[in-house]
């Protein structure tokens, strides 16, 4: 299995003929999916996402791929594809779309419904859009795409086959083999093995959950549990799930009705999107179950469902704010229950179990994935990884879509099926590999780093600032002032020390305030009278002393003043 190095130099230019894979995201990382695809000077976009902020991502509110490789060229791309409408994977397409406004947008009914949505948030208007279903053909320039039905956590979901000179290449976007879901609308096999038969040269396979051994237990299997929840509860019941989760939401409505039970949406995001759902047909609601929130609290205890968003414990969201009891008209009564029906994305594990506590803690009932089945993966496992592998015979594997140890997981499944080692890539963003003569290769690496949203500023965060700020939270800053005789060359005020985030008292400074005057006389003594080197005297001084007196390593800013 070739792996990616740090040392990868820039690319070559493509060889006459040949096809290009940059990915821009989603390799290494569970989130901001981006692949760009460069074939006959023309380049072709699948999927355009975002990653949501970590805890050590403080003040970020998202995560953009990084599009400076593609910058100078956006009038070369043909058209975005959009596998389907999770946020990893369209939530960036608006700030694509600021820098070029005319790139078509390709994908499934319900994708394209959430992203206008998206558009009116960013005032983006004359969006170029084509509506696709899986069976139909497409052609963009030289990418005759061929788009796919594959079962994923959200209804309407597309892998695309990309037809070109150089070769097919299959793409499954996010996708599952569940063979018993809601909408009755399966991952299309016979187009799989169809394509297998074709010649697939690449095939870009996603791979969250290749470390899962076995197949992913079916959506239906939740049902008898969410209706055991329903039946054990006699007061309200707040159910938590991404704002997308279509087919989740259905279920939770049949048991509302099923329970006699109204049901009200909590959240923009939530209310946004399934009254987008249930307008396109994705969703049935029967006449009179959706009231609204407020409306909701008028009735008894054990006829109100509420549906919220909030299931990763985002600060802001309406089950974080209803677990701080800050919501403005949702307020927790002891023995309601909390459904949490999703899964944990990596990273926001604390977030999760901080707000499962203060539920707790309010004395609701909380179920979530570790107690009961109340939430099933959207991906393949391993075994059903394996059954796409033998029927599509890929020539050439580049697993997408997952961590490290994901993607090396399902790259050991292709091998194991007999996708010769040396054909099975394993990339990371802004490595570059080249389909030639039915052959795939690294062949280089591009400039891709994190492009952080903070606030309005797209991109003006860079690294370096990021990490003051976790400094600041995590270490503290202390501020030393001195001020300087410009003519005798004496210490006249000072330092006057100022720090916040630490335990100690103001008066523990007082032990470093002569080690910094002795070491500045010393330095002037010296010769030293440069403004910027006797800051640097005082860093030093007051650096190494708390570092050995405190056992912490702050944000320092030293001033020396001449008067």
């Amino acid at each position: 299995m070739s792996h990616p190095h740090p040392e990868l130099s820039a690319p070559a230019p493509l060889p006459k003929g040949g096809l290009r894979v940059i990915p821009l995201g989603g390799l290494g990382e569970v989130g901001r999916n981006m692949t760009v695809f460069e074939h006959e000077d023309r380049l072709l976009v699948v999927d355009c996402g975002v990653l949501f902020p970590e805890d050590h991502h403080p003040g970020v509110d998202l995560i953009l791929p990084d599009f400076s490789a593609i910058r100078d060229r956006l009038d070369a791309i043909e058209a975005v594809v959009l596998t389907h409408g999770h946020e990893d994977h369209i939530g960036a397409v608006p700030y694509l779309l600021r820098e070029r406004g005319d790139i078509p947008l390709v994908g499934s009914k319900l994708t394209l419904a959430l992203l206008e949505s998206k558009f009116r948030e960013h005032r983006l208007k004359n969006t170029v859009q084509h509506v696709v279903a899986a069976g139909e053909t497409i052609t963009f320039g030289p990418y005759e795409l061929e788009f796919v039905a594959v079962n994923h956590s959200i209804p309407d979901a597309l892998a695309v086959a990309i037809r070109t000179s150089a070769g097919l290449v299959l793409h499954t976007g996010d996708f599952k083999m569940d063979q018993l879901p809601l909408d009755g609308r399966i991952t299309d096999l016979n187009a799989f093995a169809r394509l297998g038969e074709e010649g697939v040269d690449l095939f870009l396979t996603d791979s969250t959950n290749a470390e899962v051994p076995g197949f992913t237990t079916h959506e239906k299997d939740i049902t008898p549990v969410l209706d055991r929840v329903f039946h054990n509860s006699d007061q309200r019941i707040i159910v938590a799930c991404f704002a997308s989760h279509v087919h989740r939401v259905q279920q939770v409505l049949d048991s509302a009705v099923k329970h006699g039970r109204k049901v009200a949406w909590v959240g923009r995001s939530m209310v946004r999107n399934m009254g987008i759902a249930r307008e396109l047909g994705y969703l049935t609601v029967p006449p009179g179950l959706i009231v609204d929130a407020k409306e909701l609290n008028k009735l008894p205890a054990h006829q109100q469902v509420l549906i919220s968003t909030g299931s990763q414990g985002e600060p802001l969201s309406a089950l974080s704010r209803i677990a701080q009891r800050t919501h403005s008209f949702v307020h927790l009564e002891e023995n309601d229950t909390v459904v949490l029906a999703s899964s944990l994305i990596p990273g926001n594990e604390n977030a999760v179990y901080r707000v499962i506590n203060g539920l707790s803690r309010l004395g609701a009932k909380v179920v979530h994935k570790g107690n009961a089945l109340v939430h099933v993966s959207g991906h393949a496992s391993a075994g059903e990884l394996l059954y796409c592998y033998n029927i599509v015979k890929p020539r050439n594997v580049l697993p997408v879509h997952g961590e490290i140890r994901h993607m090396q997981a399902n790259g050991d499944l292709a091998r194991a099926t007999g996708v010769p080692a040396d054909r099975v890539l394993l990339a990371e963003d802004g490595v570059v590999v080249d389909l030639v003569d039915g052959v795939a290769r690294i062949a280089g690496k591009v400039e891709c780093g994190y492009v952080f949203v903070d606030g309005s500023t797209v991109g003006g965060l860079s690294e370096p600032a990021l990490k003051d700020r976790r400094i600041l939270g995590e270490e503290g800053f202390i501020s030393v002032i001195v001020v300087v005789d410009s003519v005798t060359g004496k210490v006249v005020t000072g330092p006057e020390i100022t720090a916040r985030g630490f335990a100690e008292e103001a008066t523990a400074f007082d032990k470093v305030r002569q080690p910094i005057l002795t070491a500045l006389e010393q330095a002037i003594a010296d010769g030293t009278t440069d403004t910027y080197q006797l800051q640097q005297v005082m860093r030093r001084v007051i650096g190494r002393w708390v570092g050995n007196s405190l056992r912490r390593r702050p944000m320092i800013v030293p001033v020396v003043i001449q008067a």
